[in-house]
């Protein structure tokens, strides 16, 4: 019975170390996350600053 008992304790301490290793590791990856987010923006912004631009050139070209 003891040793049972003491068996269960070290699985739910691996289990406790476990959960609090995926918890720094989700911490983590949702800081990751809103940093890939706010660059996704910025190139999203700068595609459509070049989009505009080009359009505007392609205005002013004549018609052939």
């Amino acid at each position: 019975m003891d040793s049972e008992l003491a068996q269960l304790e070290a699985q739910i301490e691996e289990l406790i170390g476990l959960h609090n290793r995926l918890k720094a590791d989700n911490v983590g990856l949702r800081g990751r996350v809103a940093q890939l987010d706010a660059e996704n923006r910025q190139l999203e912004a700068k595609l459509k600053l070049a989009v505009d631009r080009l359009e505007a050139l392609l205005d002013k070209l004549p018609e052939a």
